[in-house]
């Protein structure tokens, strides 16, 4: 049998434990529902052992969430003293969520399940995110993927979360647009539009914090309490996790590695983004006459001069090696994490050069981090979008 879990034990910043007080109900739920997505599977005993509520509280929860048809009973556990232990589990077709992330260069929608699992998909590539295109495809997708839902199934859609660049419309130089193009994106609010046009609720987050949320909610089952994540596409961007918990800051920029200062091969110093972003490589490319929409049309195959993509994997895996340097003299992280849109191979690459060069530093003072790949790749901003409706109505803000 399954080894048992072990407790669920409180973060400095929240109280992890349940009340047995009729009142806090939905707190309750909320940390049984987060227990199972951690565990994959409890049974009521294990619950009331994890959270400290009453058997009989547990049962009530237990039935109102299996009633609500947001958990599901497994097969009877045999072989202990007493009646067999029955685990329960969650539902994939228990709720769904939209997640929209719209890039530099292209804009998606997803529609996934319970678990995050993205059962569809829409993409389209574009020069540069026209405020009213985007607008247009969102409205158009999300209607045509609910549709792809039972009529029962389409009232657990819990909402709509979008994954974007905060401050979009300050990308238009590099993005090789007129400005003007983008000040919709300053003068008006597609969330609020989104809503009122889709009629369910809708969440906006910062793209590189929405991955990182993906990477805390869906990653690895054992995640370290404190991490420090980077995510890798057109622009590079990152998130905070602490005590177990995305970390956003009065603004929602904590992370915001980009902006970090770090030098180049020259010692001059220059911002992260210049450095280790995407669009680094694009232009590398471009200056070869080489057509770099590959880069943008999938994440899965590049077949790209290697010269070009080792000298870039160098810069940038340097530069990240510096703002890791800078940020462990901050925050106390015991582990780092890479992500991005990218090949597997490359991203393994890019975080074994990462973690061989920051060996190199003097971090007199400082704890080596583990430097590991993100679990989540391409799908991470995408799927840290869909995560905000999930956290928001079903989940305890945190995961341990």
């Amino acid at each position: 049998m399954k080894d048992a879990p072990e407790p669920f034990r409180a973060t400095p910043q929240a109280d992890a434990l349940g009340t047995n007080q009729s009142g806090m109900r939905a707190q309750n739920e909320r940390l049984v529902l987060t227990l199972i997505r951690r565990h994959g599977a409890l049974s009521k005993s294990e619950i009331a052992r994890l959270t400290g509520l009453s058997v009989q509280t547990v049962s009530v929860i237990m039935r109102a969430l299996e009633d609500e048809s947001l958990i599901l009973r497994g097969e009877p556990q045999r072989g202990r003293v007493g009646q067999p232990s029955v685990p329960m589990k969650l539902n994939p077709r228990g709720a769904f969520f939209h997640g929209l992330k719209i890039g530099r260069r292209s804009v998606e929608m997803v529609l996934t399940d319970f678990l995050g699992t993205i059962l569809a998909r829409r993409v389209r590539q574009h020069e540069y995110p026209d405020y009213e295109t985007v607008l247009a495809f969102a409205i158009e997708t999300a209607n045509e993927l609910v549709a792809t839902l039972s009529t029962d199934e389409r009232a657990r859609i819990a909402g709509l979360g979008i994954a974007m660049p905060f401050e979009i419309w300050g990308w238009a130089t590099t993005l090789g647009v007129d400005p003007r193009a983008m000040t919709p994106w300053k003068e008006r609010d597609i969330r609020q539009e989104l809503s009122e046009e889709l009629g369910f609720p809708v969440f906006l987050q910062n793209d590189a914090t929405a991955a990182c949320s993906a990477e805390l909610v869906f990653g690895e089952d054992e995640q370290p309490s404190d991490f420090l994540h980077f995510y890798v596409a057109f622009f590079i961007g990152g998130g905070v996790v602490l005590d177990g918990r995305l970390f956003q800051g009065p603004n929602g920029n904590a992370g915001a590695v980009g902006s970090m200062p770090v030098p180049d091969k020259t010692g001059r110093m220059r911002q992260l983004i210049d450095l280790a972003s995407l669009v680094t490589l694009e232009k590398r490319l471009q200056s070869r006459g080489i057509d770099a929409s590959e880069l943008w049309d999938s994440s899965e195959h590049w077949a790209l001069p290697d010269d070009l993509v080792s000298e870039w994997l160098d810069e940038a895996a340097e530069a990240i090696a510096h703002a890791v340097h800078g940020a462990l003299a901050v925050l106390d992280c015991s582990a780092v994490k890479i992500d991005g849109w990218m090949p597997q191979e490359l991203r393994r690459e890019l975080t074994e050069r990462v973690g061989a060069c920051l060996r190199k530093h003097d971090l007199t003072g400082l704890d080596m981090p583990d430097i590991r790949e993100g679990r989540i790749g391409p799908d991470a901003r995408a799927l840290g979008a869909a995560s905000q409706p999930l956290l928001s109505r079903f989940l305890m803000a945190y995961l341990r």
